[in-house]
């Protein structure tokens, strides 16, 4: 634990600290998270594809990493920033200290800095490009040169298509349900699945699929790319739009899907990137927010009712409420800066929601939008 690391940013802020994986250089967008635990889903939400996530809770590690707790088949963040790495990690579910884990798939992060200076620099001055340099590349007198010149040579994500990067490469059946303690994951092909649901998989978290599968659907998960007839080839009972990374609008191929489903009057559900691709199909604009929303304390209220909800949220970019055509409507609206959080056509059975609904790790204020997505199948049907 100590080999030197340096984080960089484009405005020219540089931190010192330690390794605490591997070693080695790695770019992306730094934003800040949030939420005080769940370390592990959230390296490993797909959303956080080509981003360095620094957490603002100080002390992160300290129930160390299981296999059971992942959103993803590997880690998807560009890198970890925190402020301090327990030396020990206490949880009979442990299998694995952090440090080890992030060496193991080879992602840089970096402890020891004042994570509340960055927050204030990322809060104020919005998402920062940025670099690690770990290990030996973190050495030498022209380190911090190299770590400015690593973090301005990234290229942003404004424009950039993540989704089709992050996709399965061919369809597959997802039967996992929920977890419970001592039993682990559910196996729902031994129960009733009265609902055929294909999914597009634009950095799907393996949550969602649980929730949707746990509720009766019986899942086939397709890669983003799939066309809207080789979907409606499988007579689905409703299309679910996944969440995903990177920039929404150069995803053409999936605007254009999505736009073929709703003609048919077949059931749409999208969250996050699913969320922004509806209302871009649907003739509404996306924009590059500030430092975006990362975290699992954000509250967000359903404008039907006035319920004000506490959500898990991870996106840099929103759809844009001034843009939405007669035909969509607001749902939902976040608290914190009055963003567009939630959707809803008014001429097809389709809604979507920003945030991440299915708790992985945040609170399940909005797990009942599943049960929508159920019930509007079976109006249908």
């Amino acid at each position: 634990m100590s080999k030197p690391a340096i984080l960089a940013l484009e405005d020219g802020s540089v931190f010192h600290g330690i390794a605490i994986g591997a070693e080695g250089v790695t770019s992306g967008e730094v934003v800040f998270n949030t939420a005080m635990t769940g370390y592990q889903e959230i390296l490993t939400d797909p959303s956080y594809t080509r981003q360095i996530v620094t957490l603002t809770y100080p002390h992160i590690g300290n129930t160390g990493i299981n296999s059971e707790d992942v959103e993803s088949a590997s880690i998807a963040a560009a890198g970890l920033v925190i402020r301090d790495l327990p030396l020990l990690a206490s949880s009979f579910r442990s299998e694995q200290s952090l440090s080890d884990y992030l060496k193991s798939q080879n992602v840089l992060g970096i402890a020891d800095i004042d994570t509340r200076r960055l927050t204030r620099i990322l809060r104020d001055k919005g998402a920062q490009n940025g670099a690690i340099l770990a290990g030996a590349e973190a050495e030498g007198d022209d380190a911090v040169e190299r770590a400015l010149a690593a973090a301005k040579a990234f290229p942003g994500l404004k424009g950039m298509d993540l989704a089709k990067e992050v996709s399965c490469k061919e369809a597959y059946e997802w039967t996992q349900g929920e977890w419970t303690l001592g039993e682990g994951y559910a196996d729902t092909t031994q129960g009733e699945r009265p609902y055929h649901v294909v999914a597009f998989d634009y950095g799907v978290k393996f949550n969602i699929l649980r929730m949707l599968a746990a509720r009766g659907c019986r899942l086939t998960v397709v890669p983003a790319q799939t066309p809207a007839a080789d979907v409606l080839a499988m007579n689905p009972d409703g299309v679910f739009l996944a969440n995903g990374p990177g920039d929404p609008e150069p995803c053409d191929y999936a605007i254009k899907a999505i736009q073929e489903v709703l003609e048919t009057n077949t059931p749409v559900f999208g969250i996050c990137l699913g969320h922004q691709l509806l209302a871009l199909a649907s003739g509404a604009k996306t924009v590059k927010m500030g430092h975006g929303h990362h975290g699992a304390n954000h509250p967000v209220q359903d404008l039907d009712t006035g319920t004000v909800m506490i959500t898990s949220q991870n996106h840099g970019f929103a759809a844009d409420e001034a843009t939405l055509p007669a035909n969509v409507r607001a749902t939902h609206r976040s608290l914190f800066d009055g963003t567009l959080q939630g959707i809803e056509r008014t001429d097809r059975p389709a809604f979507s929601f920003q945030g991440h609904p299915e708790a992985s790790p945040g609170p399940r204020d909005v797990a009942p939008l599943f049960d929508r997505f159920i019930a509007m199948m079976q109006a249908r049907r």
